[in-house]
């Protein structure tokens, strides 16, 4: 079953003012094409409500259902939106740019981690001098490793004391 729109008010019978709808039965088989005055007297005749499901196509797609079942359906496609809206955290990692080998795979591992755990990570390098270069290399090099489990946000930012990217994770 289609489900339908979760900003979108229900629209059925006598409120659908298109001339025509494609109609979808009660077990979901297509009816085709009809108007719309035709497809109200099946929904009467049959007891239960044209409910539109999209107001995007022309003729709007429409089914056959009882309102009870129209609005439950709206309610669980409402939760099931809310339950994959879960807003990602940008967990931050920050390094040196000159790091020994050791603890760059120990913050590298980090950094997989959380982006296999869903968030975003935020990689900074602090910067003295003139070590800008040293340390956008160290993050070009951290951004290949972890290219399998993240894309990166934007390009390498380096301003004043710190050289940043984020990383998004590709769930």
């Amino acid at each position: 079953m289609e489900s339908l729109g979760v900003a979108q008010v229900i629209i059925m019978n006598e409120k659908i003012k298109a001339n025509e709808v494609e109609l979808t039965g009660l077990n979901g088989e297509n009816l085709g094409t009809m108007k719309t005055s035709e497809a109200l007297a099946m929904a009467k005749r049959l007891k239960v409500d044209l409910v539109c499901t999209s107001l995007l196509s022309s003729p709007p797609p429409c089914k056959l259902m009882s309102a009870g079942n129209a609005k439950q359906e709206k309610q669980q496609a409402k939760s099931s939106e809310r339950k994959q809206e879960k807003p990602t955290k940008v967990k931050e990692v920050r390094l040196t740019p000159h790091i020994e080998d050791h603890d760059y795979y120990t913050k590298q591992q980090q950094a997989l981690r959380m982006l296999n755990s869903g968030n975003a990570v935020q990689l900074v390098v602090k910067i003295k001098g003139k070590e800008g270069i040293a340390a956008k290399g160290l993050l070009e090099r951290l951004l290949k490793d972890l290219s399998e489990a993240g894309r990166p946000a934007s390009g390498i930012q380096v301003s004043g004391k710190q050289a940043a990217v984020q990383i998004n994770p590709l769930t």
